[in-house]
């Protein structure tokens, strides 16, 4: 939400946090936190004095959501498990019989989020939007029952 909102109200001048704390309702401190780790991996410019403020380091158009999401170290999972460790979620540690399923859309979550660039959350160009307040179209079909591995949220402020 903040590197949209600096992208969408720089036009090439520095964007105080304070304006995007409060366009954003989103805490100035979290924000200034964000903001360091952004600029550690050189997502975002720092301009001090008087009319300061961040910059984008590259175009809205060449900065991806993943890439956001990754330099505030937000991870992106669909699982409780840790990545990588070989074991699972289980108390005996074993993997539920849903991780796959979770583990695949916590890969193709990524892959989304890696086509989709600050310019075009900007622009609305998001394959697939929702249409708010729209019935869903169904074929009648009872939706599946929850079950297995609770989905891990992230926090997406970054955005």
């Amino acid at each position: 939400m903040a590197l949209v909102d600096l992208a969408s109200h720089s036009n090439g001048r520095p964007v105080a946090l304070a304006d995007i704390s409060q366009r954003q309702e989103i805490s100035l401190s979290y924000l200034e936190q964000l903001f360091a780790k952004l600029r550690r991996n050189g997502l975002v410019k720092s301009v001090r004095g008087p009319g300061g403020g961040y910059l984008l380091s590259r175009s809205a158009e060449d900065t991806r959501i993943s890439d956001a999401i990754m330099a505030v170290d937000e991870p992106i999972r669909a699982t409780r498990c840790k990545p990588n460790t070989g074991s699972g979620c289980q108390s005996d540690k074993s993997r539920c019989l849903t991780h796959d399923l979770w583990e695949e859309l916590t890969h193709q979550i990524h892959l989304f989020l890696s086509s989709v660039s600050l310019a075009d959350v900007v622009n609305r160009r998001i394959l697939g939007k929702s249409q708010l307040g729209q019935p869903l179209e169904t074929d009648g079909a009872t939706p599946p029952a929850g079950g297995g591995e609770e989905p891990v949220r992230t926090n997406v402020a970054a955005e």
